[in-house]
């Protein structure tokens, strides 16, 4: 028996690192996809529509079906993507709206199965409708600002971002294999 419980403690200790480093690796992929939402639009104009802080959001809130931890993350992505962001407006528009959606991508995931790409393609269609919906009403209704708000251009910029979420999520369920076959 004591050498059974030998054989398992090392296992759970590699599952633990492989665990950390999935974590590190979703930070950083997390702190790239901000940087990048206002720094590559500089290099190629056409990717001003890309919201991939709010795509990873999506997929941490799809992939860990815990409403709390989602919103948490959601919080994180938009807050630091506030501290970025170039308009002068108050930290915390962004991050409230990608704590609501982290918050109901979570909740949507532990009602349906989310695995299909089918599901995966309409719920980030929907959920950039409702980030650019609820960023647009918070602007007008807590700032009192006059912004307009094109519905064919949010419509557009909301089927290209599912398209981009397609081959990302494809991208992160194998990072997220790899490691779990190896641990």
């Amino acid at each position: 028996m004591i050498g059974a419980s030998e054989h398992i403690r090392p296992r759970r200790q590699r599952a633990s690192w492989f665990g950390r480093f999935q974590v590190a690796a979703l930070v950083l992929l997390t702190l790239i996809a901000i940087i990048s939402k206002f720094y590559l639009p500089r290099l190629i104009p056409s990717t001003v529509w890309l919201e991939l802080p709010l795509l990873l959001t999506v997929y941490f809130g799809l992939k860990r079906p815990s409403p709390i931890l989602a919103l948490l993350f959601g919080a994180f992505v938009g807050i630091a993507e506030d501290s970025l962001a170039p308009e002068n407006l108050p930290i915390g528009m962004y991050g409230i709206t990608k704590t609501l959606v982290g918050y109901f991508a979570a909740t949507v995931s532990v009602k349906f199965n989310v695995e299909n790409s089918g599901i995966r393609l309409v719920l980030c269609f929907f959920f950039y409708i409702f980030h650019a919906f609820f960023y647009w009403l918070m602007r007008r209704a807590l700032l009192g600002q006059l912004v307009p708000l094109d519905p064919r251009e949010t419509l557009i910029h909301a089927a290209f971002n599912a398209a981009v979420a397609l081959p990302l999520f494809m991208i992160l369920d194998r990072m997220k294999l790899s490691g779990e076959l190896t641990a």
